[in-house]
C-alpha cells in the first residue's frame, strides 16, 4: 500500500481538480530535489564538483573552494532548457514541451592579501533551479468522468453546472463514461539564489567555507482540462427537471496558481588537497526556508445544445513555508597529468521536509499536521550520485568533459523508471588562466504519472526528456 501511496501523491497536480487547499507533498518535491545549478563547467562534469570548485561556481557547490582562488574573478552567463514530455493517454500519445532561456548567473571573488594561506569572499546571483514542465493529454475515458466521479462528493460545481441532480439528499449524475477528455499543463519559474561566501585556509591546504542565501523566485502553473461528449452518448436531459441541459457538449475547467518564492539557507564546506592529485571535499547544506506566497483561481463552465452555464470565478491566497532537510555531501577528485576524474555522493531524507508558518487556512494548525503527516508516510531517504571526467589539452588550453548524475525519486518504493537521470557533455577553453568560455549540454530522462481525478481512472503515462545548455564565461584580473 506504500508504494501504492507514494505513486499517487507524487503525481497528483499541485492543481487538483477541487475547490480545496491545493498544498500537498508534491509542493515539497517541488523544491526540495536539487536544481542543476548554473556552471557549465561543472554541468559538463555531471555536477561532480564538491572536490573541485576552484572558480566562482564554489558559491553553488562547495564554499570552501573559494580558499583556492588567487585572483580577483568575474563570471556570468546563459542557460536555455527544453523539457519535452510524452505522454500516453488511454493509448492515445501526445508530444508537448516547454521551453525557457534565462540569464542565469553574474559572480565576483575577491581573494584578500594575507601573511599565510587565504581569505577569499565572494559575491553571487545564480539560477538554482529552473521548474519550466509540460503536458498535454487526449484520449477517451471508457469508463469515467470527473462529472460522475466527483457527483459522489455532492460536488457544488458539478451541481451548478447542470450536470447532477439531487436523488434522496444525494446528488446524481446520469452522465459517466465514453467522454473525450483532453488537456494540458504547463509550468514555468525559478529558484534563484543571492550568495555571500567566504573561505579561509586554516591549515596547508585545508580550506573551509560558508554561503548565506537569500533566496527569490516564482512559479507558475496553468491547467487547462476538457470533457466532451464526441459520440453522441448523452442526448438528453443531464438534469430531467431542467430542459436547459438536454444534450451535453462539453466540460470546461481553467486552473492557475502563482507562486511568490523567497527565503533562505546557508552551506559550510570543507575542501583538502591532499596532494597534487588528489582532493577531497565536503560539505553540509542547512535546511532551506522557503516562503511561499500562494494566489490560486479557477473557472469551470458547461455547453449544452441551446444553453450554457458558467460560474462566477473562484480565487484564493494563503501563505505557508516549506523547510526542506539537511544535504551531506562528500567528494573526491583525481588529477592524473591533465584528467581529471571527479565523483560524489550527497544524502538527503526528504521524509524530514515540513510545512511550517500557514497562513489563510480555515484550520492552519489541523492542514500542517495533515501535510506533514503524508510527508513523513510519503518520502524517503534518498542519496544522489555523481561522476565526472574532464581532459586538458595542454597545447590550446582546450578542456573537453563528459559525466553522469542520478537523482533518485524522493517518494518511497518508487522504482528506477522514476529516477530523474542525466547524461552531461562539455568543452571550455581557458588562455593563460585568464579568460575562459565553458559551454555544456545535459540531457536528462525519467518517467511519470499523474491522476486528473481519482486514482488510476484519468491516468497520464508519461516519458520524460529534458535537454540543457549552458553558456559561461571567465574573467580573471
Amino acid at each position: 500500500m506504500k508504494l501504492f501511496s507514494s505513486y499517487f501523491i507524487a503525481v497528483i497536480s499541485i492543481l487538483l481538480i477541487a475547490r480545496a487547499d491545493a498544498q500537498n507533498t508534491n509542493d515539497v518535491v517541488r523544491v526540495a530535489v536539487p536544481g542543476l545549478g548554473s556552471s557549465a563547467r561543472a554541468l559538463g562534469m555531471g555536477n561532480s564538483y564538491i572536490a573541485l570548485s576552484d572558480d566562482a561556481s564554489a558559491s553553488f557547490f562547495n564554499p570552501a573552494g573559494f580558499g583556492l582562488l588567487k585572483r580577483l574573478e568575474f563570471s556570468g552567463g546563459f542557460s536555455y532548457v527544453n523539457f519535452n514530455n510524452n505522454t500516453d493517454f488511454f493509448n492515445t500519445e501526445t508530444d508537448y514541451s516547454n521551453s525557457s532561456t534565462r540569464f542565469s548567473r553574474i559572480s565576483f571573488a575577491f581573494p584578500f592579501p594575507t601573511l599565510k594561506g587565504s581569505l577569499v569572499f565572494g559575491l553571487a546571483y545564480h539560477k538554482n533551479k529552473d521548474l519550466t514542465s509540460a503536458l498535454k493529454f487526449d484520449g477517451i475515458n471508457p469508463t469515467s468522468s470527473y462529472i460522475n466521479y466527483n457527483t459522489q462528493f455532492n460536488d457544488d460545481n458539478i451541481f451548478n453546472l447542470g450536470l447532477s441532480y439531487p436523488v434522496n439528499g444525494n446528488d446524481t449524475a446520469l452522465i459517466n463514461g465514453g467522454l473525450a477528455q483532453f488537456g494540458d499543463i504547463i509550468s514555468s519559474g525559478d529558484i534563484n539564489n543571492w550568495t555571500f561566501s567566504g573561505a579561509v585556509e586554516i591549515y596547508k591546504n585545508l580550506f573551509v567555507g560558508l554561503n548565506l542565501n537569500i533566496i527569490s523566485g516564482t512559479y507558475e502553473n496553468t491547467f487547462n482540462y476538457n470533457e466532451e461528449d464526441v459520440n453522441n452518448l448523452y442526448q438528453g436531459l443531464a438534469d430531467p427537471a431542467d430542459n436547459r441541459t438536454l444534450d451535453f457538449q462539453l466540460l470546461h475547467i481553467d486552473k492557475h496558481i502563482n507562486w511568490d518564492i523567497s527565503g533562505w539557507d546557508a552551506k559550510i564546506g570543507m575542501l583538502y588537497q591532499i596532494n597534487p592529485m588528489l582532493r577531497i571535499g565536503t560539505t553540509v547544506q542547512f535546511p532551506k526556508v522557503f516562503s511561499i506566497k500562494e494566489n490560486y483561481s479557477d473557472n469551470f463552465s458547461s455547453d449544452f445544445a441551446n444553453t450554457g452555464f458558467t460560474l462566477d470565478p473562484y480565487s484564493d491566497e494563503v501563505e505557508y513555508d516549506i523547510v526542506t532537510p539537511y544535504e551531506f555531501g562528500f567528494g573526491f577528485a583525481l588529477n592524473v597529468k591533465g584528467l581529471i576524474f571527479s565523483a560524489e555522493g550527497t544524502l538527503i531524507d526528504y521524509s524530514q521536509s515540513e510545512f511550517d508558518d500557514l497562513a489563510g487556512f480555515e484550520d492552519p494548525a489541523k492542514t500542517k499536521s495533515d501535510l506533514n503527516r503524508d510527508i513523513k508516510d510519503l518520502l524517503a531517504v534518498a542519496v544522489n550520485y555523481n561522476l565526472g571526467l574532464e581532459y586538458t589539452i595542454p597545447q590550446v588550453g582546450l578542456r573537453i568533459r563528459g559525466g553522469f548524475f542520478v537523482h533518485p525519486s524522493p517518494y518511497e518504493g518508487d522504482p528506477p523508471k522514476y529516477d530523474r537521470k542525466y547524461l552531461t557533455a562539455g568543452i571550455g577553453f581557458l588562455a593563460e588562466e585568464t579568460i575562459g568560455i565553458d559551454l555544456a549540454y545535459a540531457h536528462g530522462w525519467w518517467e511519470d504519472f499523474g491522476d486528473n481525478y481519482g486514482s488510476g481512472i484519468s491516468r497520464t503515462l508519461q516519458k520524460i526528456t529534458a535537454d540543457n545548455f549552458v553558456l559561461s564565461a571567465i574573467y580573471r584580473f
